[in-house]
């Protein structure tokens, strides 16, 4: 008997993070694109992050995503996240993919024009299919929440 994946694509962002902010076009593509077979959840984890400043940067960036606010890392904490932007990608509870949206960040400070690979995009499209997901875990690069996590 097949049982139907139930995705959920946590997007980590911050409000102030120069990178996650530059993703929220191809964040919304791809919840456009798989909207009808995933659920895209922003997470703010930084308790900087309030509630104004999460309503103003959705309204800045035009997101009509959903959006949850992370105050004690749990959701950091279960995924294994270190930076923003860093997606994972769930079926229930377990865990399909997690790590970065595309490869246009090589390291902090150095980008590229467009991506050469759109991972998140593929694992989408595998996990959809019933396919493998080839890549489960990419290095993402961003804005470090290694001091949120203790």
């Amino acid at each position: 008997m097949f049982t139907a994946l139930v995705l959920t694509v946590y997007v980590f962002t911050t409000t102030d993070c120069p990178i996650s902010n530059r993703y929220a076009p191809e964040i919304q593509r791809l919840a456009s694109k798989f909207g009808s077979q995933a659920t895209f959840v922003l997470v703010y984890p930084v308790p900087g992050d309030t509630d104004d400043k999460i309503r103003e940067h959705k309204t800045r960036f035009a997101y009509s995503l959903d959006s949850i606010r992370d105050r004690d890392q749990q959701l950091v904490r279960q995924t294994g996240v270190t930076v923003t932007p860093e997606v994972a990608v769930m079926d229930g509870a377990r865990m399909l993919y997690r790590g970065r949206i595309d490869d246009r960040y090589v390291d902090f400070g150095k980008d590229r024009p467009a991506p050469t690979t759109r991972d998140l995009e593929t694992a989408l499209t595998a996990a959809i299919a019933g396919k493998p997901i080839k890549v489960k875990h990419t290095r993402a690069v961003g804005c470090f929440l290694a001091e949120l996590v203790k």
